[in-house]
């Protein structure tokens, strides 16, 4: 695709990434919402985050076959549409006040933002050469985090703008409040259909991929590199869940008020690297290297959030110099998944479906880590100490940096 041609393609895909976004990290202000609302511990709220990541496991290889058929474009209106079912399943969640309804529309959006990531992150490595890659994916990131920035705001401002703190909700308010909740999710569910419309009329181009006979008929399987590569992303995904996701709970458990905004914290920092990857990358730094950077910027962050005493307040007077190092993690984790996306799909040809759909199936980090985090919280009573599985995540993501990302290539 020539660069003029590219620019609507772009422009498509950017909006799918605001949507992701938000949709997405909506879950780090739902937590402690419905903690309080569902009357759970640290360790079953985290199911919130379970349910909507561990789609992305059942579901992505499928949606790989499903993409071989439709195209990407009719992928992405398939896509959009789960996603609007997903967020009318809240409706009756909210009456009912139910948690395990809640976790099913969580699971039904998790599955039509599959099959758009599924389409989505392969077509921008795809739209142009393989060495700028992460830039474009940079650029999406940009979009995607800051509508991650946005979300927690917003929900904050519809839901609890006339109603106590969270934590000091009562019994006889709570029903009021789930019920707030039906508005946003239609409005949700209308925006997704309205970009089925826009999408489906819109000059979206298909990939064509060049024949390469060396590989065309080995499986994807028989690729180390890839394997790694999601090996890598799972850690990945996962200590960026823990960042965003459980900030709000750490800070709830230290009595910072307003904990549902903090997720925005940790989105503002991602998009400060971000921008830094945009302009950094090629010309300042490789790929191989930023994700290196990345991960040893993350081992030193997490040692800060463990080490820091909770009662610190140099950075900002009303939140915990801990906490705060939380959100810094937002600058470690920026970079990785658009270095990694290119790593791995560099040179795989027909084969780029089957290993995007091994990467997206390893968004199941986001579902399994935090579990982790919340049961070492619970056993140990102290969830600062939790942090420090973030140390082996960054580790697994280093080694693939500096040497599995050349594994198995000719």
């Amino acid at each position: 695709m020539d660069r003029e041609s590219n620019i609507i393609p772009m422009i498509i895909i950017a909006t799918l990434f605001f949507i992701f976004g938000f949709v997405t990290w909506l879950n780090g202000s739902l937590i402690p919402f419905l903690k309080v609302l569902c009357d759970l511990n640290e360790f079953e709220a985290l199911f919130v985050t379970f349910a909507f990541y561990i789609s992305y496991t059942v579901m992505a290889y499928p949606m790989s076959y499903l993409l071989e058929l439709t195209g990407y474009k009719r992928g992405m209106i398939l896509g959009l549409l789960v996603m609007a079912i997903g967020s009318l399943l809240f409706i009756p969640a909210a009456f009912m006040r139910e948690f395990g309804i809640f976790l099913l529309a969580l699971f039904v959006l998790g599955t039509g933002l599959t099959i758009l990531q599924s389409a989505s992150n392969p077509y921008i490595v795809l739209l142009g050469p393989i060495e700028s890659a992460a830039r474009r994916i940079s650029i999406m990131g940009l979009i995607n985090k800051s509508a991650g920035v946005l979300a927690p705001i917003v929900f904050t401002a519809l839901i609890l703008s006339d109603m106590p703190l969270v934590e000091n909700l009562q019994a006889s308010n709570l029903d009021t409040l789930s019920q707030k909740l039906v508005t946003p999710y239609i409005v949700m569910a209308s925006i997704l259909v309205a970009l089925i419309v826009f999408v489906f009329f819109s000059p979206l181009k298909e990939v064509e991929y060049e024949e390469d006979d060396t590989y065309d008929h080995v499986s994807v399987f028989r690729f180390p590199h890839v394997i790694l590569g999601a090996i890598a992303l799972f850690f990945y995904v996962g200590i960026e869940v823990i960042a965003g996701d459980t900030i709000g709970l750490y800070a709830q458990s230290l009595g910072v008020a307003d904990a549902t905004t903090l997720t925005s914290y940790t989105m503002a920092c991602m998009v400060v690297a971000y921008l830094f990857g945009v302009v950094a990358i090629p010309k300042l730094l490789s790929q191989k290297n930023a994700l290196a950077a990345s991960s040893v910027l993350g081992i030193g962050l997490v040692l800060a959030v463990v080490f820091t005493p909770k009662e610190s307040h140099v950075l900002m007077e009303s939140i915990p110099d801990t906490v705060l190092f939380v959100a810094l993690l937002g600058l470690s984790n920026a970079l990785v998944w658009p270095t990694i996306w290119p790593l791995v799909l560099d040179g795989l040809g027909r084969h780029t479906p089957k290993a995007s759909a091994l990467l997206i199936m390893s968004i199941a980090g986001g579902a399994l880590l935090p579990l982790a985090f919340g049961r070492i919280a619970l056993y140990t009573g102290d969830m600062q100490q939790s942090y420090l599985l973030g140390i082996f995540c960054y580790l697994i993501i280093l080694f693939y940096a500096l040497k599995g990302h050349k594994i198995g290539r000719t």
